[in-house]
């Protein structure tokens, strides 16, 4: 959860480069809020990325096009959940008393 507001140049950006430059409205309802999870990504690209459960699917085009692979397109870092949890070597389980 980020404190701060979505460059709106950059969402734009993303929307018109990642998907296309004249979607449909109802292909804007289609794409949501991921243009806005890759912007957020670009303003710090080295500490940033967007953790989704969806697959690469590079042959899909405008708002059917799936985020790792607009990722892709922006140098943004893309990871699923279980990449995450490697990534901060999260641990669950417990060591029981010997």
């Amino acid at each position: 959860m980020l404190d701060e507001e979505a460059d709106a140049e950059l969402v734009a950006r993303v929307t018109e480069q990642g998907y296309a430059n004249n979607l449909t409205d109802e292909e804007i309802e289609k794409v949501g809020r991921d243009p806005f999870l890759v912007a957020y990504a670009l303003v710090d690209i080295e500490n940033r990325s967007v953790v989704t459960t969806e697959h690469s699917s590079p042959k899909r085009r405008r708002a059917n096009r799936k985020l790792p692979d607009v990722c892709d397109d922006f140098s943004v870092h893309c990871i699923n959940t279980f990449a995450l949890i490697k990534e901060l070597d999260f641990r669950t389980g417990w060591r029981g008393l010997s």
